[in-house]
C-alpha cells in the first residue's frame, strides 16, 4: 500500500512538472501550434507517466527509508515528537520567509531550487533542535516546572517548600555503564534509600549492548548482566526510571558525555568508577559512589581490638600476610607469612581509609603478650 502511495506521489509531482516545463519544450520544438499536444491535460499526463516510470527504480529505496523513519519515531516519547514537530514547522516558516526574497527572481534555479533546499535544511535543523535538547524545552514549559512533591507544613500558615528548589535535592540520578554492570544498584534501590528518578542515557545503553556482543566471553557476561539489571529495574518499578534519548555528538568519550549531561540536568552521577569519581571532582558535578557508601557502612575498628582472620596470601613487604574480613576489608598481618591458610587471632595496630576502601594493619595476638619467665 505504501509503495502505491509513493508511486502516486511521483505521478502527481510529475504531472505538476509537466504543466510547468512541457509548454516551454513544445515552443522550443515549434509544436506549440498542435492543440492535441500543447494542452494542460496532455502535459499533465506525459509528466505523470514519465515520473511514474522513474518511480519503479526508486520506490524500494524510498519505502526502506520511510520504514527506518517510522522505527525511529516509534522509539521517541510523545513529548519529544510534539516538540520536534513544532520546531520543524518553525524552521520551515523561517525558510518560507527567507524564500520570499528569491520568488520574484527570473532565474529558474534561484526561484525554485533554493526555496526547496531552504525548506529541507531549516526543517531538519528545527527537528534536530527540538529532539536533542528535550530537557531544555521541558524547562521552558510551565507545566513541567510546577511542584510535584511538597513538604507538609509543620504549623498552620507556614509556606510549603518546593523540593526541587532544595540545594541538596537532585531529581535525576544518572546511571553509568559500570554501575549497571556491577549490579549492586538494584539491591540499593530495593532498600528504598535512593529517591528521585533513575536516568539511563541511550549512549550508556549502546555501550552495554556493545560489551554484551563482545567476542570476549568475560566482557559478554558482564554486558548481559548490565542489561539484566536494567530490565529488572524497569519491570519491577521500584523507583521511576527513564531513558534519555539525546546525545552529545561533538563529545566522543562516554564519561565526558555523562559529566556534561549531569551538568545540563543538575543531576547526580551514580557510579563506582574510581577515575570518573576523580574527574568529576574538578567539574562541580555531584556524584554518588557506591564504593564510598560501602566503605562508610563497614564496621569501625580501633587500635587494640582483636579479631580472627585467615591469612590467604603473602603481602608486599617481607613476612607480611594478607587476610580479608567477610565484608572484603583487607587486613595486613605482620609476620603473617608464618600462618598461611590458618585462622589466627590478631590485634589491630592501625586502620587506613583510602578511596579504594579500608585497610587494617594488625599483628598476631601472641606477639603482643609478654613472655612468661621460667619458674625456678
Amino acid at each position: 500500500m505504501r509503495k502505491r502511495i509513493i508511486q502516486a506521489a511521483f505521478a502527481l509531482v510529475g504531472g505538476s512538472l509537466g504543466l510547468l516545463v512541457l509548454p516551454s519544450l513544445w515552443e522550443l520544438l515549434h509544436w506549440n501550434k498542435m492543440f492535441f499536444i500543447d494542452n494542460n491535460i496532455t502535459d499533465f499526463i506525459i509528466g505523470a507517466l514519465l515520473l511514474l516510470f522513474v518511480s519503479f527504480y526508486f520506490v524500494d529505496i524510498i519505502d526502506s527509508m520511510l520504514s527506518d523513519v517510522e522505527k525511529y519515531l516509534s522509539t521517541k516519547n510523545p513529548l519529544t515528537l510534539l516538540i520536534g514537530s513544532v520546531t520543524t514547522i518553525l524552521g520551515m516558516l523561517i525558510a518560507v520567509l527567507i524564500s520570499s526574497l528569491f520568488v520574484n527572481s527570473k532565474i529558474l534555479l534561484v526561484n525554485t531550487v533554493i526555496p526547496i533546499l531552504l525548506m529541507l535544511i531549516l526543517g531538519y535543523l528545527g527537528f534536530r533542535l527540538g529532539t536533542t535538547r528535550i530537557e531544555e524545552w521541558k524547562k521552558l514549559i510551565p507545566a513541567f516546572n510546577r511542584t510535584r512533591a511538597k513538604v507538609e507544613p509543620a504549623h498552620e500558615g507556614e509556606l510549603v517548600g518546593d523540593l526541587n528548589q532544595e540545594p541538596n535535592y537532585h531529581h535525576y540520578k544518572i546511571l553509568d555503564t559500570n554501575i549497571l554492570i556491577d549490579g549492586r544498584i538494584y539491591d540499593l534501590v530495593k532498600t528504598g534509600f535512593v529517591e528521585g528518578t533513575l536516568l539511563v542515557p541511550n549512549f550508556v545503553l549502546y555501550e552495554i549492548q556493545y560489551i554484551a556482543d563482545s567476542a570476549d566471553s568475560i566482557k559478554r557476561v558482564r554486558g548481559r548482566r548490565g542489561l539484566d539489571i536494567l530490565n529488572k529495574l524497569r519491570e519491577e518499578k521500584i523507583i521511576p526510571i527513564e531513558m534519555y534519548d539525546g546525545d552529545y555528538e561533538d563529545i566522543k568519550e562516554v564519561d565526558e558525555k555523562l559529566v556534561q549531561l549531569a551538568k545540563d540536568l543538575d543531576a547526580v552521577l551514580v557510579t563506582n568508577d574510581f577515575n570518573l569519581n576523580k574527574v568529576t571532582t574538578f567539574q562541580n558535578v555531584e556524584i554518588f559512589n557506591i564504593n564510598e557508601l560501602v566503605g562508610a557502612l563497614r564496621p569501625r575498628v580501633l587500635p587494640g581490638e582483636t579479631m580472627n582472620a585467615m591469612v590467604v596470601k603473602k603481602g608486599t613487604e617481607r613476612q607480611q600476610g594478607v587476610a580479608y574480613l567477610d565484608d572484603g576489608t583487607m587486613v595486613v598481618v605482620e609476620d603473617g607469612q608464618y600462618f598461611m591458610n590458618k585462622t589466627i587471632e590478631v590485634v589491630v595496630t592501625s586502620a587506613l581509609q583510602t578511596d579504594a576502601g579500608r585497610m587494617i594493619f594488625a599483628k598476631p595476638t601472641h606477639s603482643t603478650k609478654p613472655i612468661d619467665k621460667p619458674k625456678n
